[in-house]
């Protein structure tokens, strides 16, 4: 039992720590996301690095008033980063976010 509550209040105090860093995202409408990815890397090496590959997403610190259709695909994208504090992405179809 004490292992279950202190699970529950290590889960709740990084939720906490981690949603106060985020913006709000506000959405007033119908969203539509279709999204793929096919044969997709993302490699990160070094200190601090971040890659990634992100395909139709609405991220945060964004307003969106009506109706949003989002069509994204990917095919053969690659995302590395190399180096100290280096950031390599492939986003296609974001909205938002950094």
């Amino acid at each position: 039992m004490n292992k279950i509550v202190f699970a529950a209040l290590i889960a709740f105090a990084s939720t906490t720590a981690f949603g106060q860093a985020s913006q709000p995202t506000k959405i007033k409408g119908n969203t539509n996301i279709k999204a793929s990815q096919e044969n997709v890397v993302a490699v990160a090496v070094g200190e601090g690095n971040t890659a990634k590959n992100t395909a139709g997403a609405i991220k945060g610190g964004v307003t969106i008033e009506g109706n949003t259709n989002i069509k994204a695909s990917q095919k053969n994208a690659a995302a590395i980063a190399v180096g100290k504090n280096n950031k390599a992405a492939n986003e296609v179809g974001v909205i938002g976010g950094n």
